[in-house]
């Protein structure tokens, strides 16, 4: 069986701007894939292409194992997408669009379940240009959802929203992870990939930086200290007999895995120093990678 998601060496040019330069990604039913990356990484152009918005100047997409162009009637009748760039026609209200895009598929879920689950029954009946943007966002994702798909684009999906409308946008995409659905995401919010990815691909000026699950992108084993106050980096590399490093002025990484026997010697030292010991961790955040990955990615770029 083939991938719900398929792109293999990518290319789409812009004059002789390589906007997604040499891409290939897949994603499965029932997984989760983010795609992460700064303004220009290329991930919009990336996904506008993938739903067949755009021609690809090289390189294959494939949607359900369709081409997206050529089969575009198949592919929109099995895929839910919010846009960036999608709105509403303005004195629409979200049970009025919701209710006329049910129209347009065999078995669509009932919209006034979907004003229920996105919390948007208060405002259903209130016209698109009177929405918050939180509402707006929830109601694009309603009209994601509505035609069941079996593949969901999410563009940057928590734009806008509150804490409690992000909480409900989790469910919502685990739940239909756990139906079989495949999801590509593309988010700036570090935190929301972490929580959700079950696989995420970074990307910058185009192209793949990295791609792996958060353990296989969360590099080399390693324990990060943060303490109450500055510590000889050397002192305690002496008592862990392993590399440590400055990260900050009161965190350290240390080139070694973690152990009960480890932290007592962490702690020990410390409290011979005069130092508390705030936290620590074992691997780095995804934050952190993000950052390392692309600032060695520009680095090599630049030489």
């Amino acid at each position: 069986m083939s991938n719900a998601v398929e792109l293999n060496h990518l290319r789409v040019l812009f004059a002789s701007l390589a906007a997604v330069d040499d891409v290939s990604l897949h994603v499965n039913y029932g997984e989760v894939v983010t795609l992460l990356g700064p303004n220009g990484a290329g991930k919009t152009t990336l996904v506008e292409t993938l739903l067949g918005f755009r021609d690809p100047s090289s390189g294959t997409v494939r949607l359900h194992g369709l081409d997206p162009r050529r089969d575009h009637h198949e592919v929109v009748v099995r895929t839910g997408a919010l846009l960036q760039r999608g709105g509403v026609w303005f004195p629409m209200t979200p049970a009025q669009v919701l209710e006329l895009t049910a129209t347009y598929y065999d078995a669509p879920r009932d919209a006034r379940e979907l004003l229920t689950l996105l919390d948007l029954d208060r405002c259903a009946r209130t016209p698109w240009r009177r929405l918050s943007g939180g509402e707006q966002q929830r109601t694009l994702l309603a009209l994601a959802l509505i035609g069941r798909p079996r593949v969901l684009v999410l563009d940057e999906p928590t734009t806008a929203v509150d804490a409690e409308g992000r909480q409900v946008i989790r469910d919502i995409i685990r739940a239909e992870r756990d139906r079989g659905c495949a999801l590509l995401i593309t988010t700036h919010e570090l935190d929301e990939a972490e929580r959700l990815s079950d696989r995420l691909v970074i990307m910058n000026r185009g192209h793949v930086v990295a791609q792996g699950t958060l353990d296989e992108l969360a590099g080399d084993a390693e324990m990060i200290i943060e303490t109450s106050g500055p510590v000889d980096p050397d002192g305690l590399s002496a008592v862990l007999r392993c590399e440590v490093v400055l990260d900050g002025p009161l965190r350290l990484r240390c080139a070694t895995t973690s152990s009960p026997e480890l932290l007592a010697v962490v702690t020990g030292y410390l409290t011979r120093t005069g130092v508390a010991l705030v936290s620590l961790r074992t691997r780095a955040s995804l934050e952190e990678r993000y950052l390392q990955l692309i600032a060695d990615e520009r680095s090599g770029s630049r030489a």
